[in-house]
């Protein structure tokens, strides 16, 4: 038998955002290796009969080293297996896919990509950010917010264009460094951003404020998302401007912040 290796998205966590071909490789997978932060709703599609194992690391708690990631999927592949390597958003957005696509064709593994609803857009969608607009937007920066073994930022462009929205993915909790990079790159301090917790799921929260206030900010549970830009004030209309009284071409931005539970405002 001839194995083969999928990395494949599960997208940013509501399971109804997974593609129907990543649902039919998790019916049909002999093994699934799957992302701590995947939920237990998308592993319910994954037969009883199917092996399934957690290689998540998180928060800097790691299980296993990707190097046994490597070896597990290449090992498996061998014996003739049908492999999944399940990945929260999509699989070539800051989710080390690069490094196994290498270690497959080094070990002359066959594989195969499905992609995902990545973490920016589908946190975008389900709080009604949208990342770019044709009068204050024309560009969208993903970076994301350290090294994975240091707890240095990562490579962010020297400048970031006034108009970009910018992404950060796996913020952390240090929004006052945070803050201060956003500033060295460019990014004025009146800038609105939103942390987005959870996104997708019922009990998302989403906090807003500005650059300089980004300091001040609550540790929303994570999963969390950075949202930076003058995007931001268009997202949840019925929530957000009834709370800053935000006409949609204004320039002011107000001093105080907001946290908005999305699940809560879905139920009402």
């Amino acid at each position: 038998m001839k194995g083969k290796v999928y990395l494949v998205g599960a997208g940013p966590g509501d399971p109804e955002l997974l593609t129907l071909k990543a649902l039919k490789l998790l019916k049909s997978a002999d093994i699934v290796l799957h992302d701590d932060l995947i939920g237990p709703e998308i592993l319910a599609f994954i037969p009883t009969s199917t092996e399934v194992q957690n290689v998540g690391k998180r928060f800097g708690r790691k299980c296993i080293s990707q190097p046994e990631i490597h070896a597990l999927l290449v090992q498996n592949a061998v014996l003739g297996l049908q492999v999944v390597r399940l990945k929260s958003g999509d699989p070539l957005i800051f989710g080390r896919g690069g490094e196994e696509i290498e270690a497959l064709r080094k070990a002359g593994v066959e594989f195969e990509i499905v992609p995902g609803v990545t973490s920016a857009f589908g946190a975008a969608a389900s709080t009604q950010i949208p990342l770019t607009h044709r009068e204050v937007s024309s560009a969208v920066v993903l970076v994301t917010g350290h090294r994975a073994a240091t707890d240095e930022f990562a490579d962010w462009p020297a400048k970031i264009p006034t108009d970009a929205t910018v992404v950060v993915y796996m913020p952390g909790y240090d929004y006052c460094s945070t803050a201060q990079q956003l500033l060295r790159v460019g990014v004025p301090g009146t800038t609105p951003c939103a942390i987005l917790s959870r996104a997708t799921l019922p009990d998302e929260q989403v906090h807003v404020t500005t650059v300089e206030g980004l300091h001040l900010s609550p540790r929303l549970p994570s999963p969390t998302l950075l949202v930076v830009g003058e995007v931001v004030r268009l997202g949840k209309p019925a929530a957000l401007h009834e709370q800053f009284a935000w006409p949609s071409n204004s320039a002011e931005f107000a001093s105080s912040d907001l946290v908005l539970s999305v699940g809560q405002e879905r139920a009402e």
